[in-house]
């Protein structure tokens, strides 16, 4: 077993748990309060949540966690451990729920949402940022909590 990985796997625990809390709270209150505002305002809160969350902190802690997560999927065809495979899993499910869910869905559609204006953002929050973006952060939801169980259940038996 190469005795890096306990230190990995618990850093990608941290994090794939902040991540989890973080989009648990867009998922079951932030969306629905904004959802119940006119959608100016609606809009214009989150294109302040957009832009206020590109952050040293956020950054470090989502792609942090993703670098760490790529790191436990290479290990785990180097070392020998039992926790191995739910490590790689764990690592693959952040990757691909989690980052890349939000670099193909979510992010253009904040882009798209802080470049509208008018009518065209208003149609664009209600026909599909409340349904499209709230779906794909659901997935993300879940692809959080599933690596940090992973996680946690790959720390536990390296």
């Amino acid at each position: 077993m190469i005795p890096l990985i306990p230190t990995l796997a618990f850093a990608a625990a941290i994090g794939s748990g902040l991540m989890a809390g973080l989009f648990f709270i867009f998922s079951v209150c932030i969306m629905q309060a904004l959802s119940r505002l006119p959608p100016e305002q609606g809009i214009a809160a989150m294109n302040a949540i957009n832009v206020v969350i590109q952050n040293p902190i956020f950054l470090s802690a989502f792609m942090g966690t993703a670098l760490v997560a790529l790191a436990l999927v290479v290990v785990a065809f180097l070392s020998g451990g039992d926790g191995r495979w739910l490590l790689a899993a764990g690592g693959i499910v952040y990757v691909v729920g989690v980052l890349l869910v939000t670099i193909v869905f979510n992010v253009p559609m904040n882009d798209a949402l802080g470049q509208a204006s008018g009518q065209a953002a208003t149609d664009l929050w209600q026909q599909r940022y409340l349904t499209d973006w709230v779906w794909w952060n659901h997935v993300r939801t879940f692809a959080s909590i599933g690596s940090l169980a992973l996680f946690i259940l790959g720390f536990a038996r390296a």
